[in-house]
């Protein structure tokens, strides 16, 4: 669209495929480069690095735009901004939560944390972009109701992104892509497959990585699975969506998750849990959801799957021609860039 763009990033390795895709930026599309800064997943003293080499590059690049992603993100940005303003300087801060306003429970130690942050940088903020309808009520619910101007942006798929899977001639009955953590429901997939394998052979192809991966591998053996479930460590969804017959996406929560995105976008059936943005990414079709931490209720729908695919497959039809229609990147880019401009003509706050 002509604007100069950069982006402030972690610098922890996240794979091959990471790692390509911020240098093909770096080379091609971020004209205020890509800047690499360690930033840990809990709160430490690398968060004032991070917060300080944010304004430092704001300044630098005389950015009229930062755009915070995640608490993280959102905390580094908006703490810039505040610096920033009081120096004279012209600029809007944006914020996309993503994690700790959101998944972390308001009654927990470290969701008090969260929230009391969230308040503190609320009046640092000139305008809230959600990926979901889900997103911003579980935000007025968690963190109050929004101070600042927001908007619903959903996320966004590319044209190349749309096809229909071809699977491996090997390719197991189910097929899970995400990282390896409770948050994740793998405990409960892997529960319901014992229970589906009590009635019939069926196998499982798990994608990923993550600090309760040693947990998901001991449960496994504990069930009697070690023959029947492949733990590939990472795989790019692409790359592991051909390896099984049907996604399972067992989470106990979830934003707008993209893995959900791309699998409808291959045509790839799903199984997934009613949690987060799901319901709005299958809204109008006929892919049924199940409750998040239901074992029977999962292990159910596999069975149906496995007795019946073709049925699966016809709404994997139907939903990729629903996401087609809503969930472009052209809609995404266009509509946030939109919400930029119309910020940068208000007073500043």
């Amino acid at each position: 669209m002509g604007h100069r763009v950069g982006i402030i990033c972690d610098a922890n390795d996240y794979g091959k495929a990471a790692e390509s895709a911020l240098r093909n930026l770096s080379e091609t599309v971020c004209d205020l480069g890509v800047t690499r800064v360690k930033m840990n997943r809990q709160i430490g003293i690398r968060d004032l690095t991070a917060s300080r080499t944010v304004k430092r590059i704001a300044r630098r690049t005389q950015a009229q735009i930062l755009h915070g992603h995640g608490a993280k993100g959102g905390a580094y940005v908006r703490l810039a901004a505040q610096s920033l303003k009081r120096s004279g300087e012209e600029l809007r801060v944006f914020y996309t939560p993503h994690g700790g306003a959101l998944h972390y429970s308001p009654e927990s130690v470290k969701g008090r944390i969260f929230m009391a942050l969230e308040r503190r940088l609320a009046g640092a903020t000139d305008g809230l972009i959600f990926e979901s309808d889900y997103a911003a009520r579980l935000y007025e619910a968690n963190v109050g109701k929004p101070t600042c101007e927001t908007r619903i942006v959903l996320n966004g798929l590319k044209p190349q992104e749309f096809y229909d899977i071809i699977l491996d001639v090997d390719a197991a009955d189910f097929v899970f892509v995400g990282e390896l953590r409770d948050l994740k429901g793998v405990d409960v997939f892997l529960h319901a497959l014992s229970e589906v394998r009590n009635k019939r052979p069926a196998t499982a192809f798990i994608a990923g990585t993550g600090p309760d991966e040693k947990k998901f591998t001991a449960l496994a053996r504990k069930l009697e699975l070690t023959q029947a479930v492949t733990f590939a460590g990472h795989v790019p969804a692409r790359a592991a969506f051909p390896r099984g017959q049907c996604l399972v996406v067992p989470s106990r929560a979830e934003s707008l998750p993209y893995v959900v995105l791309e699998a409808a976008a291959a045509r790839l059936p799903i199984i997934a849990t009613h949690v987060g943005g799901i319901p709005e990414i299958v809204e109008g079709t006929d892919v049924q959801l199940v409750p998040p931490d239901d074992v029977h209720a999962l292990s159910a729908q596999m069975l149906s799957f496995v007795a019946k695919p073709g049925v699966f497959a016809e709404r994997a039809g139907e939903l990729q021609a629903a996401v087609s229609k809503r969930f472009t990147v052209a809609n995404m880019a266009r509509n946030i860039t939109h919400f930029y401009v119309s910020r940068l003509l208000d007073p500043p706050r």
